[in-house]
């Protein structure tokens, strides 16, 4: 056993310390004191939103550093340490649980609990913590803070957690932040508990505080650099505290809540129902007093949006559109593109052959393979919970369940539903309460069930689960380089990137890699727009279907043209691009000028691509073609013309383009409505053509997977596209773009 790991725990203490003292001076100008157990969970959800948003702060100032994170900490802890009196009056005494409900909370707890701590310890291998999560992290302590301007879709999402990682990180590394992230687990555990506890039904609090800790999915997601766990102990705190607010009727602690309830925006956009969920609980309760309730909205709203509206603005600072990566139809930007966004939508809501249908309860609970992970058998039992609308409480939560579980749909992986089970398993728990027998069985079987080495037996093997217990990596015992190695495909090539680019040099990948785990800039096709640009230009050669051989050639009499425009009448094909368009006198091509204005509708920001003198850099519109689509350009003087002539890769057949021109001092006047359409062949000179509009578009290496589309051609012909392969590890291969 090597120091680190102590130095690992340390970073992560030091991150979870600064969230509480934070927290805890945050509750005392709030709430009355809680029990101690609450307290502490409370004070931990309550602080993570102020240190969160301090790091953002500083994010956005580019001043983030090592020292101005420990700096954070020491004046956190030092203002609670100087203010270390508590004038709160003591809590009122809760009912010991009796020794029997001690074993059926601790003895689960304490054993999944355990595996969860050395998951989490040992070296972070999780597809998207160790791709994405902790990539953005690493990238911002390196650069410290924010870019101009995204470079990946992920950069567009709201990462609260992920400063909460970044503060770990800096100090302990990509273990440290996936411990803080369990930290919402065990938080989310006692304030489950907690509730119930205080409703007067702990048996139901244990019950459904099992349920949800001992589920493999939790406990993968928990115990890894990922934000879900988290999402789900936010928005239980923020159900808490409306039970406390309507207990104790400070208006104080409305504050809270609406902190809360911004937080889980900043945590997933997918939590967002947190904040009209607190404004009809409040509504409810003060409808007789408008006046009360409009103060009381005030509060909950300013304080929500002092969490949510920061991102908004670095959204639209950074990628003009506040609600990024997504609505771009309303924000309309060159980041994310419309097609991107509805293809992206569609996967997410049906993939590996899971729809919202009958088979999806088999897939969340007991397969697990196609949706990423699995609940457990025993929440087959979830229709029980509809037997909770007898009681009071159990339409409350059954309540909760449906608005919290209302985004599900838009992604329905698994890990999507971990925020609602808190409230799910607490409706089946008051259920299964009523026959302690029936509960306590359910326990044991759901416990057995999601141990590590039984949901081998029954689930798909293929399922996001823990499947081990690697402490000896946790204890680094065993060298991390050797873990990863073994549990991470995507560190083989992080690694081949790290040692064979140069600082500086960019890498284009179509399936990506570990970002977590090196320093140079990869750009992955799928995650902004003009890296499918990229992905365009190098299959253009072999893919017909971005092939620029479609050619749509307009003729009209000679006359002098300050400006030329085509322009679409029709609609229903899917996409409209153009990758080159020429203007012709006499047969010969009119020269591009440097003066030359160019315009399209939609997409503007890449017109320039169909003037560039390159057949495989495409304009398009990158959404379904409808009347009104437009490519046009000034010249800004008059010039004879008499023919153009389009170059594209589309169906040329189902556009119904409309040549239109204008000369000095004119308007808009039509030239030609029936153009001469056919497709030329492609041509083996574009290999090339392709590999040098990649280095001008600033990529100097592509690290290809074996599985990638068209992979085989590369490496058989890597001479023929002007490639050099520099390496290759793990059937990932890189190579220079000479």
């Amino acid at each position: 056993m090597t120091i680190q790991p102590l130095l690992i725990l340390a970073a992560s203490a030091l991150t979870i310390a600064t969230a509480m003292a934070a927290g805890s001076l945050v509750l005392r100008l709030t709430v009355p004191r809680l029990p101690r157990s609450e307290e502490a969970a409370l004070a931990f959800l309550a602080g993570a939103p102020v240190l969160s948003l301090t790091i953002f702060l500083l994010c956005a100032a580019r001043a983030v550093s090592w020292q101005a994170l420990l700096a954070v900490s020491v004046l956190a802890i030092g203002s609670r340490l100087v203010w270390s009196r508590d004038r709160r009056e003591p809590p009122p005494p809760v009912a010991p649980l009796s020794a029997g409900q001690r074993l059926l909370l601790l003895l689960p707890l304490s054993a999944f609990g355990l595996v969860y701590f050395v998951w989490a310890l040992a070296p972070e291998a999780s597809p998207d913590g160790a791709g994405y999560h902790l990539g953005l992290v690493a990238r911002y302590l390196r650069e410290g803070g924010f870019r101009p301007a995204p470079a990946s879709m992920y950069e567009c999402l709201s990462q609260g957690v992920e400063m909460l990682f970044l503060h770990a990180f800096a100090f302990g590394g990509h273990s440290s932040a996936a411990l803080v992230h369990l930290a919402f687990l065990f938080a989310l555990a006692a304030l489950m508990l907690g509730y119930a506890r205080r409703t007067g039904r702990s048996d139901a609090g244990i019950a459904a505080t099992v349920l949800v800790f001992a589920s493999p999915v939790v406990g993968i997601s928990a115990s890894s650099a990922y934000n879900d766990a988290a999402a789900a102990a936010v928005l239980f705190a923020v159900f808490y505290c409306l039970h406390i607010w309507v207990e104790v009727k400070q208006f104080n602690a409305l504050f809270l809540i609406g902190m809360l309830s911004g937080f889980c925006y900043a945590v997933k956009y997918t939590a967002f129902p947190a904040l009209p969920f607190a404004a009809g609980w409040t509504l409810i309760r003060l409808w007789k007093s408008p006046r009360r309730f409009l103060q009381a909205l005030t509060a909950l709203s300013g304080a929500a949006l002092t969490m949510i509206s920061p991102w908004m603005v670095k959204n639209w600072i950074t990628a003009g559109n506040p609600l990024a990566p997504f609505f771009n139809h309303w924000f309309p930007n060159p980041y994310v593109t419309i097609s991107f966004e509805e293809s992206y939508r569609a996967s997410m809501s049906a993939f590996n052959g899971v729809r919202l249908d009958w088979n999806l309860p088999w897939a969340v609970t007991v397969d697990g393979g196609a949706l990423g992970g699995l609940l457990g058998p025993v929440f087959l039992l979830a229709p029980l919970a509809f037997i909770a609308l007898r009681w009071s409480p159990g339409r409350l939560l059954l309540l909760a369940t449906a608005v919290f579980g209302s985004t599900y749909p838009a992604n329905i992986g698994t890990r999507f539903l971990i925020p609602m089970i808190p409230f799910l398993a607490l409706a089946m728990a008051l259920v299964l309460e009523r026959w302690k027998p029936a509960a306590v069985a359910a326990l044991a079987v759901h416990a057995v069930l999601s141990w590590p080495f039984v949901i081998e037996r029954y689930s798909d093997r293929h399922a996001w689960r823990i499947n081990n217990i690697p402490w000896r990596a946790a204890l680094r015992i065993t060298p991390q380089e050797e873990y990863l190695n073994q549990r991470l495909q995507t560190y083989r090539s992080a690694r081949l990137v790290e040692e064979h680019v140069p600082p500086g040099s960019e890498v284009f990948s179509i399936s990506g890699t570990a970002g977590a785990y090196t320093t140079r800039e990869v750009r992955m096709s799928y995650e902004l727009a003009p890296n499918n640009v990229l992905q365009q230009v190098l299959w253009s050669p072999l893919a017909a279907h971005f092939q620029p051989t479609g050619r749509i050639l307009f003729r009209f009499s000679p006359q002098r043209l300050r400006g030329i425009r085509v322009a679409e009448t029709g609609s229903g094909i899917e996409d409209w691009g153009v990758n080159e368009l020429r203007i012709f006198s006499q047969s010969k091509e009119l020269p591009r000028a440097p003066e030359w204005r160019l315009k399209a509708h939609p997409n503007p920001w890449d017109v320039v691509q169909a003037f560039d003198n390159s057949p495989l850099t495409p304009w398009r519109a990158y959404q379904r073609v409808s009347a009104g689509m437009f490519i046009e350009v000034d010249m800004r003087r008059p010039e004879l013309a008499d023919s153009v002539l389009i170059e594209c890769a589309c169906d040329i057949h189902g556009l119904r383009l409309r040549l239109e021109g204008r000369g000095e001092g004119e308007r808009w006047r039509v030239l030609d409505e029936s153009p001469v359409r056919w497709h030329a062949d492609p041509r083996e000179a574009w290999k090339r053509v392709a590999t040098a509009d990649l280095k001008a578009l600033g990529i100097d290496f592509l690290l290809i997977d074996d599985w990638d589309h068209y992979a085989e051609e590369l490496r058989k012909n890597a001479a023929a596209w002007g490639l050099r392969p520099v390496g290759e590890s793990g059937g990932s291969r890189l190579y220079r773009i000479e």
